[in-house]
């Protein structure tokens, strides 16, 4: 069967000989299709052999991000170190013996980067910037534009390209976005709209050759499409059909293809050329090129001087007389001659290998990987998978047009779409590593997710930028999942691939269960699950955690106030630059102990690495803090930062520059939206404290039962996972990794899923929703590091997400009616106790 052909992918059986847990018949259908194309089977070492020794760094994750960054090699960073404890490198601009090891260096290091681009130094010249998007905006800031100059560029550009136009606009110059059809000879430019700004009328007719400049990638980053280079021909020659203009120069952004492909500039003699050498190599990252042909080097017209770009200079004269070399007069300062010299180890390690090769090898793994993916079918028929790029196309050879990229976008069986976040979120917790989103390509992403200018722009007024967590608006992507390979991927890294994307994504289907959708994994389950247990649910603990994200305190009765349990996440630590502290970036806060002596109206805070106890006035006078702003979970808060001394024991105790911040009365409400036992559904405000969310969080035993048994469950044999998982026994873990304010005991697992409102003696509680967790759970709270063998968060993953978020424990917020007599009342009025019963109510 041809590898392009669609075709439904078929998993082994949950029940499979010892043979078949070795060899999976997928490999073998690979290797039957690619054999001649995978692995360097020419090769001194095999696939296996290489990433083994060579990338150690891996150590079992699944790197399938290679468009952003490939990886760099054991042997190559090894190589650099010994050359630099054994070479003695000084700054080039000066004329000592260590200075003209590196002015030699650098000069050997410019003409391996020509050789890689099958070009002479009498060809182009080589000047090195701080990245390819430096190379761009090189171009962009010193090219002779006029009002006479056109900018054109194709849809499929990085933002670092189209960052050019403005530099264009700004001198009176038109730009047009435009879109390449046809191929070879044949190929055609079609002009989308004009961009030009009002400059007001010229003083004089601008005189002399107007140049142009048309810029595109040669493979787009986004969908991994490789534009025909012939392109680069027929604009310097005149036969592709063009707007007017005296001269035409042709930029091409190499930052991506040049990675796994060779651009033979012997052959298309493009006059700039953008390249980033940690996409080739993985290291140094922080440095690129712009190759400039010889004959178009007089072209850009560069203001600024300094460092060594200049031959004299009078302090106190306007004279300048700049170097003659255009390498010198356009790298402004000393160059990064330390990175430079670690070129060489990477040119070493893909000319071992060979572009052609690496051309092949990752080309084989993305077409096996489109065809896969094209296959997938949930039982009803649907697609799993809307694929981007064209992948029935040549991925190898001289006629290649698509790269080692495969983006795509999942979809449930009902045929609504999956949240690129929710699938980065996932990946990450198996150790696959992906990108998400626009991949800093707006062009390609709106073109081919049908985005118009008029949605983007409603996008951007609804609140989503780039790298937030709006991936679904009105029921369209805002962007992709892009996996990409590089030399040292492997068909295992496709295999785990595929397995995430079947585990977490195929043939899932919603239960409804109470206000909200939880989407579950087909598992044995009991035969009352979800229904209303006869068994009495009580209140089995109480825990108050004074300051955000540090460790709490249990008790047998505890007032409630009009924003939760009385001092409940009242005070937060808070860094330096004015942010929130949590687990999430201190992971040992869990190990700050709390307790409120209610009598003295104390704070009490110790910690193991400290020995002096901390007491803190739970209400600071005026000399004792200061009104503060900051920054909670992106949402601007205040309160009273106390001074000196209890910042720097928090400083001390953490390790990092802290202070505490105490909450302002009334300083936050937010409007909240759930279940009431007297008023049906509600909107209103309601008072909240530090906590992220809800006023009161409460778990379920059985609930964690529940989960434990099926993290258990996990490390069986099964279609995804045909070996049994050893390495580490399950730990079971205790509701208190949840950090909840309220543990019931009682009833069935996910019983509460079905509450809108609940009474727990005679206090009501709304119901707001699940509770969305994130890697804070796999903290284990008595040690502040994360467990080998205790993953809760994946293992909820595969049972418990709802439209991205992965729910468990509830969000529950005093009742309307509770809530004004909290606000107008003593706390003493309202008192919630252990051991008292739980009356949860469905609608």
């Amino acid at each position: 069967m041809a590898a392009d052909e669609e075709r439904e992918t078929e998993f082994p059986s949950d029940h499979v000989n010892d043979a078949a847990q070795h060899e999976d018949p997928r490999k073998q259908e690979f290797l039957s299709l690619y054999k001649e194309q995978y692995g360097y089977p020419n090769g001194e070492s095999t696939i296996d052999e290489l990433r083994s020794y060579e990338f150690p760094q891996l150590k079992g994750d699944v790197y399938l991000d290679h468009a952003g960054a490939t990886l760099y090699s054991r042997s190559q960073v090894l190589a650099n170190l010994e050359d630099l404890c054994q070479t003695l490198y000084g700054n080039p601009h000066s004329q000592s013996g260590c200075s003209n090891i590196s002015s030699n260096m650098v000069s050997k290091a410019r003409e391996e980067v020509l050789k890689f681009f099958n070009v002479t130094t009498a060809e182009y010249n080589c000047v090195f910037t701080a990245g390819a998007t430096a190379a761009l905006k090189l171009v962009g800031e010193n090219f002779p534009w006029t009002s006479k100059s056109r900018f054109w560029y194709t849809m499929e550009n990085h933002n670092s390209v189209l960052g050019i136009r403005e530099y264009a606009l700004a001198a009176g110059a038109s730009a047009y976005a435009l879109e390449v059809e046809g191929s070879g000879q044949q190929q055609n430019l079609k002009l989308r709209a004009c961009q030009r700004r009002t400059m007001g009328s010229l003083d004089k007719e601008e005189e002399g050759v107007a140049f142009s400049l048309l810029a595109f990638p040669s493979e787009c980053n986004f969908s991994g499409k490789k534009f025909d280079l012939d392109l680069v021909k027929l604009m310097q020659s005149g036969q592709c059909p063009r707007d007017s203009g005296d001269k035409w120069i042709v930029l091409i952004d190499a930052a991506k293809g040049c990675g796994s492909s060779q651009l033979d500039l012997s052959t298309y003699p493009a006059d700039f050329v953008a390249i980033s050498f940690y996409k080739i190599f993985g290291y140094p990252t922080g440095l690129g090129a712009l190759l400039i042909r010889t004959q178009s080097s007089g072209i850009l017209q560069k203001k600024y001087f300094g460092g060594g770009t200049v031959a004299a200079c009078v302090a106190d004269a306007d004279f300048v007389q700049r170097r003659e070399s255009i390498e010198q007069w356009l790298e402004d300062g000393t160059v990064p001659f330390l990175g430079i010299a670690a070129l060489h180890k990477g040119f070493l390690t893909v000319n071992r290998l060979g572009m052609p090769n690496i051309g092949m090898h990752v080309g084989s793994l993305a077409k096996f990987t489109a065809s896969q993916l094209s296959g997938l079918k949930h039982e009803n028929g649907n697609r799993v998978c809307v694929l981007y790029g064209n992948h029935t196309s040549v991925y190898w050879g001289n006629n290649c047009n698509q790269g080692p990229i495969v983006t795509f976008n999942l979809k449930r069986s009902d045929d609504s779409w999956i949240g690129y976040r929710e699938v980065e979120k996932l990946a990450a917790l198996n150790g696959i590593h992906l990108r998400t989103g626009c991949f800093c390509n707006p062009g390609a992403c709106s073109k081919l997710l049908g985005l118009s200018e008029a949605e983007i722009r409603a996008n951007l007024t609804a609140g989503h930028i780039c790298w937030d967590e709006h991936d679904i608006i009105d029921g369209k992507p805002t962007g992709a999942v892009r996996v990409s390979f590089g030399y040292m991927s492997s068909i295992e890294d496709v295999l785990a691939l595929l397995d995430f994307i079947c585990k977490f994504f195929l043939n899932n289907r919603e239960c409804q269960t109470g206000n909200q959708a939880v989407t579950r994994n087909p598992v044995k389950r009991t035969s009352n699950d979800n229904q209303k247990s006869d068994e009495n649910i009580y209140l089995e603990s109480i825990t108050i955690y004074p300051i955000k994200s540090c460790g709490g305190f249990t008790v047998d009765s505890w007032p409630l106030s009009s924003c939760g349990l009385l001092y409940d996440r009242e005070w937060v630590v808070v860094s330096a630059f004015g942010d929130a502290l949590t687990q999430k970036k201190c992971p040992m806060m869990c190990l700050i102990g709390t307790y409120i002596e209610q009598s003295r109206k104390m704070l009490c805070v110790t910690s193991p690495s400290m020995k002096r106890r901390l007491e803190i006035p739970v209400f600071p006078t005026a000399e004792q803090a200061v009104d503060v702003r900051l920054n909670l979970c992106g949402e601007r808060a205040f309160g009273i930062s106390y001074k000196k001394e209890v910042a720097d024991w928090f400083t001390e105790a953490l390790g990092t520059p802290c202070s505490l911040v105490r909450r302002r009365p009334r300083s936050r409400q937010v409007h909240t939206r759930g279940g009431d036992s007297e008023t049906h559904v509600c909107d209103h405000a309601r008072d909240l404290s530090y906590a992220n969310e809800g006023q009161f969080l409460l778990v379920s035993r059985a609930s964690v039962e529940d989960l434990n048994q099926r993290a258990a469950l996990s490390l069986q044999p099964n279609k995804h996972n045909h070996k049994r998982i050893a390495h580490h026994p399950v730990i079971p873990v205790d509701p208190m990794r949840f950090r909840p304010n309220f543990v019931v005991s009682g009833g069935s697992a996910f019983e509460e899923d079905s509450w809108q409102s609940l009474n727990i003696g005679g206090n009501k509680f709304v119901v707001l929703g699940g509770c969305n967790r994130c890697q804070m759970i796999n903290i284990d709270q008595s040690t502040g590091r994360s467990q080998e063998g205790s993953n809760p968060l994946l293992t909820l993953a595969s049972y418990r997400r709802s439209k991205g978020k992965i729910l468990f424990g509830l969000l529950l917020a005093n009742s309307e009616k509770d809530q004004e007599r909290a606000r107008t009342h003593t706390t003493a009025d309202r008192i919630i106790k252990v051991g008292t019963k739980v009356d949860g109510k469905s609608v």
